[in-house]
């Protein structure tokens, strides 16, 4: 247990200095001392510690650790998993690095000097409101705080702390927030977008309209992923925006979709034509047969593919249709899901597809588009009970 005693002593000048001292031993056995200048300050500081050491939560460091510290630690730390390819990418990497270097140990609203021991719920609710307030949006704010649940709870692998400060921490949004649906591109647009589009890219943009797939999935798809026999996809990598690859978004990634006859007919010429055809090389790779950049594909090809058809229909409005509404391209696999719900595919087997995590996150999105038979019953049943 700890104590507390009034502790006097003279400087080397001959100056009387005097103050509350408080003797504990921690959990390891090692002998502790604060001081504080009165003995209401040590009574408080006695009685959080051994509450701490009751509930097995007390951690030696905890007082002299800043966040700062611990932010730069989890960093390095990050970055030598991305160096062993330990389930790191290098844009989670840059993520952390902007969310802390930018936020988290901002001089104005950041947390950067204060001490782990100081760090509680109340702290980094203020720390959320400081971002609110400096005119971070709600999505942002979210993931600046996962970031910092994510550095604490490297903090407690550490031992030097034993709570994540950041654990349940919300951020509140707009009051409508939840409410809205995903509206895919209609099968008018999407068919516009693939008249359009030249033979090349249409194989593209079929494919992603059709198997449902995430950009960094199809972009590091590869000849041995697809069983053009059986017409199957297996998804078992992805590629980032600096053409690393690495596992899917998660475990459900991992996933078998099956295609089309259609789509398979396609990608069986399309591989007769490629100069890349070996069971290792790329489905879609660029001229040099390495990953497509996919932001120069959306700014080169995606987008001015809208324009042409604009400027088309401008042009002679009788023979060109109305063109498409702008969409971006992960919509296309917005428009590869409804296509299956439409289809009559159950819930559960969209989820496996779609490379859901769970089938939460299926009906969150999607739920909406499936159709409710028995809703329509039930407001019948309704009806003629009050009509009747």
């Amino acid at each position: 247990m700890a104590s507390v005693r009034r502790r006097t002593w003279k400087t080397a000048s001959g100056e009387a200095k005097a103050a509350w001292v408080v003797d504990y031993t921690d959990s390891r056995g090692d002998r502790q001392r604060k001081h504080y200048l009165s003995k209401k300050a040590a009574d408080a500081f006695r009685i959080q510690i051994e509450g701490q050491m009751q509930a097995g939560i007390y951690r030696p460091n905890a007082d002299k650790v800043t966040v700062k510290e611990v932010c730069e630690s989890f960093l390095e730390h990050c970055t030598g998993r991305n160096e062993r390819d330990e389930r790191m990418t290098r844009k989670t990497l840059v993520v952390y690095n902007g969310h802390v270097s930018n936020h988290i140990l901002h001089s104005d609203h950041g947390l950067g000097s204060s001490k782990l021991s100081h760090l509680t719920a109340r702290s980094v609710g203020d720390f959320r409101d400081r971002l609110r307030s400096a005119g971070v949006t709600v999505p942002t704010t979210r993931k600046i705080l996962a970031t910092l649940h994510s550095a604490l709870a490297y903090a407690i692998s550490q031992d030097l702390v034993a709570t994540n400060a950041a654990h349940g921490t919300r951020v509140i949004g707009p009051r409508d927030e939840g409410s809205k649906k995903i509206i895919p591109p209609s099968k008018i647009d999407v068919g516009a977008m693939l008249s359009g589009a030249d033979e090349d890219f249409r194989i593209a943009l079929t494919f992603a309209a059709s198997t449902g797939v995430r950009a960094g999935e199809q972009w590091a798809a590869r000849w041995r992923d697809v069983d053009l026999e059986s017409g199957q996809l297996h998804i078992v990598r992805r590629v980032d925006a600096y053409r690393e690859e690495g596992a899917p978004k998660s475990a459900a990634g991992v996933r078998t979709v099956p295609i089309s006859r259609q789509l398979t007919a396609m990608l069986k010429a399309w591989k007769l034509k490629s100069k890349f055809k070996a069971p290792e090389d790329l489905i879609f790779p660029n001229d040099e047969g390495n990953h497509i950049s996919h932001d120069n594909l959306v700014k080169r090809r995606f987008g001015p593919l809208f324009d042409s058809l604009e400027i088309a229909h401008r042009a002679d409005p009788t023979r060109y249709p109305s063109p498409p509404r702008r969409f971006n391209w992960h919509a296309l696999r917005h428009f590869a899901i409804s296509s299956w719900i439409e289809a009559g595919c159950a819930p559960k087997t969209v989820q496996t597809f779609a490379g859901h995590a769970s089938l939460q996150v299926t009906m969150d999105r999607y739920g909406h588009l499936f159709p409710h038979e028995d809703h329509k019953k039930a407001m019948d049943q309704i009806a003629k009970g009050l009509f009747t």
